[in-house]
């Protein structure tokens, strides 16, 4: 039998407490083994020790945790690297893809600057043209054209920064990725570019994959093994069909059944959706639109720098938004579905006057919001609500939960102190955060990510608005914890009356969730229709890319 390419043995792991704590695993006697090109996937909820487990195989824990047991690569104890081996081991050896890719990326430094420095910190015989087409050859595998090469990571949108991220993860060609939640932040087709190209180096080069993902049907596609992990332990390994047909842990089975309810069809392939056709008949045959954008665009010029302007290069413009032409109403749920960095968000951002628009209107209740002053738009805002992605990027880590979800009442002078507070703890209470008088005191770091998505619902709704825009709310969310965090938006938008702008990558999650679904490419809607016709007859050829790119856990 070949020599194993990495093993860890009863690793157990403990951060850090504050005084007084009472430590714990984090992870708790967990071994495995991964064989040359390999790819295994660590799936499991928020919590329960798998990104611990990968950083803990590069030595990027904080220096005071406790750790014991075993981590080898090729042989070697990773333990007991030098600093210098260590600085070869991490990057030559093994890559790690972070979940969010500013903790790679450098705010002051170009696209191009972080492969060019990569490149030369590893292989310093390369010369600067040798490592930039090298660079960009791998950029392009990413689907990152040349001409972002100049570019600075905050004018990327996240999915694009992630690509970036897992270019710079392949440029030294590893023998190991631990890929942790890779893909978080990237649309179906993005996705499976490069998890098809992490496959073909792991069969090509050797190579081995650790895939950590709360993602079911993707592990399913893409990984030979699987491991369960839960509170620390790992509770189920073995191959991934077999795990995925017969699961013999009760929490494996629990977590199949969550991302199945949201992939649920019955037995003729027709969406588990009561009715839907028949409710969206009289929402947009009856009622005038909430919200009604004509001609909208919004454009941006990346000017040339010093040395391009020498050789007379002209601006670029890219057209983020590009001549939109959309109605929402009242009570529904519109999916508007895209690859990263195709403008789903620019849009959102503009709808809401966070970026004024280059031209066109956008109409909400009837007002046209492009004409209204600061003051005024910041009033509107009472009635158009965002739930962002990542939940705890919006919440404020020097506020407590309650003062967080009060704030929004405050600025728009809805309430007292005394009011407030009353106000909060009844929406706590309505957004599963029981007890609620706990949770009002608690920090946002003192939250899991499910529990930290629930606040900023929360947040959104204390206002009483009349829309929420939702940009991708659950994608970073583990499958058990996602189902619930849907079921809860469905049962507050009754109880509210809301009407949903629903931004996803996740196809599924759109189906499951949507009435009517807008595909958006390159700027452009390219398909507008119910969403049991846009997924039973597309008509747009990226459509029906999308659908084919989209794993789907039925058929693992």
């Amino acid at each position: 039998m070949s020599k194993a390419l990495f093993c860890i043995e009863n690793l157990r792991v403990a951060y850090p407490q504050r005084s007084g704590e009472e430590s714990s695993w984090a992870v708790d006697d967990v071994s495995f083994t991964l064989q040359p090109g390999e790819r295994m996937g660590l799936v499991g909820e928020s919590g329960c020790g798998k990104s611990t487990i990968g950083r803990a195989v590069m030595r990027l824990l904080p220096s005071s945790s406790r750790v014991e047991g075993q981590v080898t690569f090729e042989g070697q104890s990773v333990f007991d690297l030098t600093p210098a081996q260590l600085r070869k081991f991490r990057g030559e050896a093994v890559a790690l893809i972070f979940q969010d890719p500013m903790t790679r990326l450098d705010p002051l430094m170009t696209i191009g600057k972080h492969c060019i420095e990569t490149l030369q910190a590893h292989s310093p015989e390369l010369s600067t043209r040798e490592a930039k087409e090298k660079a960009l050859a791998t950029l392009e595998k990413v689907k990152i054209p040349a001409s972002r090469w100049n570019q600075y990571p905050h004018e990327f949108s996240g999915g694009m920064r992630q690509r970036v991220a897992i270019a710079l993860a392949l440029l030294l060609n590893p023998k190991l990725i631990v890929a942790d939640e890779p893909t978080t932040s990237l649309d179906v087709t993005v996705s499976a570019q490069i998890l098809q190209e992490l496959t073909r180096l792991c069969a090509q080069e050797n190579m081995g994959l650790l895939l950590i993902s709360h993602d079911l049907a993707m592990v399913a596609e893409y990984c030979d093994r699987i491991g369960v992990m839960y509170n620390g332990k790992m509770v189920e390994m073995g191959a991934t069909a077999s795990v995925f047909r017969q699961p013999q842990h009760e929490y494996t089975r629990s977590l199949l059944q969550a991302a199945l309810h949201i992939q649920a069809v019955d037995d003729h392939g027709e969406l588990v959706i009561a009715n839907q056709e028949e409710k969206l008949l009289p929402i947009i045959n009856q009622q005038s639109p909430i919200l009604h954008i004509t001609e909208l665009k919004q454009y941006y010029t990346i000017e040339p720098n010093f040395i391009e302007r020498l050789f007379k290069a002209q601006a670029q413009t890219i057209k983020a938004v590009d001549d939109i032409n959309l109605d929402l109403y009242p009570g529904e749920i519109l999916g508007l579905v895209g690859e990263s960095g195709c403008g789903k968000s620019t849009l959102s951002r503009t709808i809401l006057q966070l970026i004024r628009p280059t031209s066109g209107k956008v109409e909400f209740l009837g007002q046209d919001l492009t004409t209204l002053s600061r003051q005024a738009i910041r009033s509107s805002r009472r009635q158009i609500q965002m739930i962002f992605q990542d939940p705890h990027a919006c919440l404020n880590p020097a506020m407590t939960v309650g003062e967080s979800i009060a704030d929004p009442l405050f600025i728009h002078n809805l309430a007292d102190a005394a009011q407030a507070k009353a106000q909060v703890l009844s929406m706590l209470q309505k957004v599963g955060l029981t007890p609620p008088e706990v949770y009002y005191q608690r920090y946002a770091a003192d939250l899991s990510g499910g529990q930290q998505q629930r606040v900023a619902i929360a947040r959104a709704l204390i206002t009483h608005p009349k829309l929420l825009i939702c940009d991708e709310p659950v994608s970073m969310l583990d499958a058990s914890v996602q189902s619930q965090v849907l079921d809860l938006m469905l049962e507050l938008k009754e109880e509210f009356e809301l009407t949903y702008l629903f931004i996803t990558h996740d196809l599924w999650l759109a189906r499951f969730l949507c009435d009517r679904i807008a595909v958006m490419n390159s700027g452009k809607i390219v398909e507008l229709g119910p969403t049991k016709q846009i997924f039973a007859n597309p008509q747009h050829p990226y459509t029906k890319t999308l659908l084919a790119a989209a794993p789907l856990l039925a058929r693992a």
